[in-house]
């Protein structure tokens, strides 16, 4: 008897029963890694719930276990290496590698940044550590344009030229991205869009107005190309408006110029907060509904921040769709899939990255090949490069000859053995010289600079009474309740911190060491130091501590030194004491943080009676050449500072001079009669123009990075030849300058600046000559889709080995009133042997290098006309010339 169900037969029941079996086995379609990235995101995305889309739209992701959607914080930093997670290859500052004009280095400095990441991300997941900083979507590199010198952040960028920060900025966003096929080895976001370079002050509320010929011609070329060309999946918003529309929430920027014209697949994320100063500060909108609906309906996918919760109120309001949500967040979860996040490690290559590239010897080395391609030589009337032979005391003079923060400019990771400038020189020098020091002067006026606190030496240190272990017991603690037990102790040889957005913990969490329970926060904690300070021999100490926020000190059960509330910026308090050598102090010295910026640094020093100012004066009469290493730190210029000081404001700068403190000493250590190499470090250019007229010779090495004070040495003693380049213009003053908040392009940078520099965009000595000569065009007429081959030969008449930084420019003939004076167009590093030539050459293409601006097109096209092509060694040092006809 056959058993039936109404309308079915049994043989009917049994197949749909097995099919309701095999689809509960088969994996959903986001699992299914046969599928598109896209498709798989598109699947993920229509399974959430309103509210969980909405939470996924911010950096800090949470996980949606039954979905199997582990939490994500998609901040991460890395403009000249891994920064902000702990221990990393620290390379020159961004503008420093724009410095070298070399391409290949620059694949390969990305590269090496990557496979940090990657090492260091794989390593934290294996802690199930999923904060800040320890992710695969990388908010770098910056490439707005460095169209001032007053801009603290322009340390950030590859520099003043359109074509320089496209080479430069697409190379990188390859090396971060990776070569593979299928997946993504990091995201590297491009930012921030479009048209926005101080002042920092204003960005909140400022809006910046170009002309649409500077727009296009000027803002927009480094970011087209690294979107279409560079192919970055990601592109950052800007704080400020542009022509009236936030950068993060622009319909024209995001929507009509990326996606539209530009064919951007990637997602877009807020600059952080930005999306609060829609309503906020610009006052665009009127409420967090508004300003989160126009975000995320204007094209901002991502939002730095915390208004997209607004989202929810913004769905119930009718002032966006779910179906926006959608797009949004498919965007997101497709970046997430392309970086392998869901997919099995064995298929992923770069998530076998191990974690020992981090910082490798391999990378050790090449940020010291970097940073030697970086320094710029300024000025020698022969001085350098310095005898090791002939010279047999050096005084090593300037407040940043033995600085750490020299080295690292701004966002920056950890290195584990950074050499400062100090220390590189007396590596360097012969055996038997004697290396002479003092800081001699404060940075800049009304600083109290932390590193004026000379540390305790280890050995003077004790973690208890008879003890031979070196250092203090320090005891971790979360809050600043010191009555609860730590969450983690250690011995600290040295109590000499500037933790800045790490936690106290980051290193020893990627390595295993520590638990995610014992793991310390960010932003309030506390830390007691405790054991006994023993003096090496009798006298008058002053011993000081430099904090950001509160500290406290007893030393011999007395309270010496009190400051337990919070500062806007690190302050230091000194107490002087009579100790006696070999007796044991019990010292304890407690410490909190409350937010950012967290530093603390126990130092002292012996009384001798004499300024440091008096000191340099009497080092540099003793010595056969001073080495003056002065110039600027990412203390005193950066982003949106807390504190400001003569000559800054707010991270801006408000004079380009160098600071009244360190010329008055470069004055008088000139008038002992010494000669006194000056070696500068800076983000930015600095009007230095009595120094270049005086001194016998001026080194730029900008923020060098960890193996800075080695590459420094490298060139003063010639064991590597200068041959960086200047990506700005050096201006004499600030009178040379528009008005920092202009945003016109004219009467700024080397295509449209009149004036006389102090030093122009390109320019660069070396310790050998190059000659150019015999050019060469393959065609005097071109259209739009033509190549011109161009070539020339280059001659090392020197007696040195060197690189020398061959520059194309293009310059039209007929200037009108608008037009740049020349444009950079192509630039070839090459390495040539004394008395060696080779044969250079370079490509021009008229639909990519001879473009402007016409206002019937709405954009971009071809400027017919006859061209001036430029060969030679600087913007305002061209040997070789050629016309060339270029047809509509």
């Amino acid at each position: 008897m056959e058993i039936t169900h109404p309308g079915r037969s049994l043989s009917c029941i049994i197949a749909v029963a097995l099919s309701t079996l095999a689809s509960a086995q088969a994996p959903l379609p986001y699992s299914n890694l046969d599928l598109s990235f896209e498709a798989r995101a598109k699947d993920l995305v229509s399974r959430m719930t309103s509210d969980e889309k909405i939470s996924q739209l911010m950096n800090n992701a949470p996980a949606i276990p039954r979905l199997d959607v582990p939490a994500y914080e998609w901040w991460n930093e890395g403009l000249h290496g891994v920064a902000r997670a702990g221990v990393a290859t620290v390379f020159p500052q961004a503008i420093g590698l724009a410095a070298t004009f070399d391409l290949p280095l620059m694949h390969e400095v990305a590269t090496a940044i990557s496979d940090e990441a990657r090492a260091k991300h794989h390593e934290f997941l294996r802690h199930d550590e999923r904060r800040r900083y320890q992710g695969l979507t990388y908010w770098s590199p910056n490439i707005n344009i460095f169209r001032d010198p007053r801009w603290g952040r322009g340390q950030e960028t590859y520099g003043e030229d359109p074509y320089l920060t496209s080479r430069m900025g697409v190379e990188f966003v390859k090396g971060l991205q990776g070569d593979d096929p299928k997946y993504l080895k990091l995201v590297a976001t491009a930012k921030h869009f479009a048209v926005h370079s101080g002042p920092e002050a204003d960005r909140h509320h400022f809006d910046a107005r170009p002309s649409e010929r500077d727009l296009f011609e000027t803002y927009l070329p480094a970011f087209q190309a690294l979107v279409q060309e560079g192919k970055a999946a990601s592109v950052m918003g800007a704080y400020n408006r542009i022509n009236g529309e936030s950068g993060s929430a622009s319909q024209r920027l995001l929507q009509d110029i990326l996606r539209r014209d530009w064919g951007f697949q990637g997602y877009v994320v807020s600059d952080c907060a930005s999306i609060d100063d829609i309503y906020k500060n610009h006052k665009i909108v009127a409420t967090p509904e508004e300003a989160a609906a126009l975000g995320v309906t204007k094209g901002c996918d991502l939002e730095c921040g915390n208004t997209y919760k607004s989202l929810r109120g913004a769905l119930d309001q009718g002032l966006l769709k779910e179906q926006d949500l959608d797009v949004a967040l498919t965007r997101l979860m497709t970046a997430r899939f392309r970086l392998g996040m869901f997919d099995p490690p064995e298929r992923v290559a770069f998530a076998r990255i191990p974690y020992s590239e981090n910082e490798s010897p391999a990378h050790d080395a090449l940020a010291r090949r970097t940073a030697q391609a970086s320094i710029v030589l300024l000025k020698n009337n022969g001085i350098l490069p310095l005898s090791k032979a002939s010279i047999k005391t050096v005084g090593v003079i300037g407040p940043n000859s033995d600085e750490l923060m020299t080295l690292l400019g701004n966002y920056y990771g950890v290195p584990s053995k950074p050499v400062t400038i100090l220390a590189g020189i007396r590596a360097a020098v012969a055996p038997g010289t004697i290396v002479l020091t003092s800081r001699g002067t404060e940075l800049v006026e009304g600083r109290q600079d932390p590193r004026a606190v000379p540390p305790i030496e280890s050995s003077a240190l004790h973690p208890k009474a008879g003890s031979t272990e070196s250092g203090l017991l320090g005891e971790y603690f979360k809050g600043r309740d010191f009555n609860s037990p730590p969450i983690y102790t250690r011995v600290d040889p040295t109590v000499l911190f500037r933790w800045d957005r790490r936690s106290p913990t980051t290193d020893a969490e990627a390595r295993g060491e520590v638990s995610a329970e014992k793991a310390m926060p960010v932003d309030n904690f506390s830390v007691r130091w405790s054991g006994v300070l023993v003096p090496p021999s009798s006298g008058r100490y002053k011993i000081s501590l430099a904090g950001d926020d509160g500290f406290r000190l007893d030393i011999d059960g007395k309270r010496v030194i009190d400051q337990w509330t919070t500062t806007t910026g690190t302050r230091i308090e000194a107490v002087s004491l009579d100790l006696v050598g070999g007796q044991a102090y019990p010292i304890k010295l407690e410490y909190f943080e409350d937010v950012r910026d967290s530093e603390i640094r126990l130092g002292w020093e012996k009384d001798t009676g004499k300024t440091p100012f008096e000191e340099s004066i009497e080092i540099a009469k003793k010595s056969d050449v001073v080495v003056f290493v002065g110039g600027l730190t990412a203390d005193v210029e950066g982003e949106e500072m807390r504190v400001s000081y003569p000559g800054f404001a707010g991270g801006d700068r408000t004079d380009i001079s160098l600071p009244a403190p360190q010329d008055k000493l470069l004055r008088a250590l000139q008038a002992t009669g010494k000669p006194v190499v000056l070696v500068l470090t800076a983000g930015s250019a600095l009007g230095i123009e009595w120094a270049t007229k005086t001194l016998p010779a001026v080194v730029l090495a900008w923020y060098p990075g960890q193996q800075g004070g080695n590459a420094v040495a490298d060139i003063l003693f010639g064991d590597a030849n200068p041959s960086g380049r200047l990506p700005v213009t050096f201006y004499k003053s600030v009178e040379q300058l528009p008005a920092f908040d202009d945003y016109g392009m004219q009467g700024r940078t080397y295509r449209y600046f009149k004036g006389e520099p102090l030093f122009p965009f390109g320019f660069g000595l070396s310790y050998t000559k190059f000659e150019y000569s015999n050019v060469s065009v393959d065609r005097r007429e071109a259209s739009k889709r033509d190549v011109i081959r161009v070539s020339a030969d280059l001659r090392n008449s020197g007696t040195r080995s060197g690189s020398e930084v061959s520059q194309l420019y293009v310059r039209p003939t007929g200037l009108s009133p608008d037009s740049p004076l020349r444009e950079l167009r192509g630039f070839s590093r090459t390495f040539l042997k004394a008395g060696e030539s080779k044969r250079i050459s370079f490509e021009l293409r008229p639909d990519r290098d001879f473009l402007r601006y016409h206002a019937e097109l709405s954009g971009l096209g071809v400027a017919a006309g006859e061209y001036e092509i430029q060969i030679g060694a600087s913007s305002q040092d061209t040997r070789l010339k050629q016309l060339i006809q270029i047809r509509p």
